[in-house]
């Protein structure tokens, strides 16, 4: 399918509230002690707490062939990427994993939704891409250009960074499934598929890890941080999703990393975080290439 008009007002507002609430979820994930036990407990929340609207979608809009294969493939793919992400955390630096991790997918997506989906990208969305990208990268590693030049092999010699480099990758993969997913599965209903995969998923790799003593105790010490996590964590990308169904991939993937721009005010702002000169132009990058995104035909 061709498009010849700019990015509709619909995505990029579902884009903006993706953002707050994919930020808003993570500002409630960075407090938590044991990030990974938090994601998959918000996500059974999600799975429960939304089981109506779950139900009510899947009356209006049933799912038929290929929807329920999509449905499979998304939630296996989400599995691994909180896995990868996790193992990433854990091994590497926040300032380094970060930024490979989420820049990977808005480069690589661009190129392989031209490839695999027939997606044209005109040349305002691609210099809008490069900005994005620059940005993510220059948020985080400010201060570390000169380090990274001098010895780049040593830098990205970090244990983190092989798993970055695959979250990244599982990035790319899952946006490219979920734009085909959505042609065949309303976007909320498949979003909650997901979210009871995932929690179903994980659970043996989470209560073999981790223990029914260490799991019950996350719950019990995050009543209500951990439902409002779900239910946001849902909103966010369930957002992104109905994006797909109405504009390109290779627009969206990047255009959604705004989220990062929010994400900074928000520690400012609530974390009381120093705000820097890198977080300052990382941000006006970011935000600059959403605009060039926005616009192009």
């Amino acid at each position: 399918m061709s498009y010849t008009l700019p990015m509709s007002f619909l995505a990029l507002f579902l884009i903006l509230t993706a953002a707050v609430s994919h930020s808003t979820w993570n500002l409630l994930l960075k407090r938590a002690d044991s990030k990974e036990l938090f994601a998959w407990w918000f996500s059974l929340a999600g799975a429960v707490l939304l089981a109506p609207l779950g139900v009510t979608l899947f009356i209006l809009y049933p799912v038929s062939l290929p929807g329920p294969w999509f449905i499979l493939a998304g939630s296996v793919m989400q599995c691994f990427y909180l896995v990868m992400l996790g193992r990433a955390y854990s091994r590497g630096d926040l300032s380094l994993v970060y930024p490979i991790a989420r820049g990977t997918g808005p480069m690589l997506v661009p190129l392989l939704a031209v490839l695999t989906l027939g997606e044209t990208i005109a040349w305002p969305a691609i210099l809008g891409i490069v900005l994005v990208v620059a940005g993510i990268y220059t948020v985080s590693w400010w201060g570390h250009f000169r380090e990274i030049l001098a010895s780049p092999v040593e830098f990205f010699r970090n244990s983190g960074v092989p798993y970055a480099i695959l979250t990244g990758c599982i990035i790319t993969i899952y946006s490219l499934l979920d734009k085909r997913a959505v042609e065949y599965v309303q976007p909320f209903l498949y979003m909650y598929f997901m979210t009871i995969g995932v929690s179903v998923g994980l659970a043996p790799y989470i209560i073999r890890k981790y223990g029914f003593a260490q799991v019950r105790g996350i719950w019990t010490g995050n009543l209500w941080t951990i439902p409002v996590a779900g239910l946001l964590s849902f909103l966010a990308y369930a957002c992104i999703l109905t994006a797909f169904s109405i504009s390109r991939v290779s627009y969206i993937a990047p255009a959604r990393e705004v989220s990062i721009v929010v994400g900074v005010l928000a520690g400012v702002l609530i974390l009381k975080e120093p705000f820097g000169r890198g977080r300052l132009v990382g941000s006006c990058l970011i935000v600059l290439g959403l605009a060039f995104i926005a616009l192009s035909p």
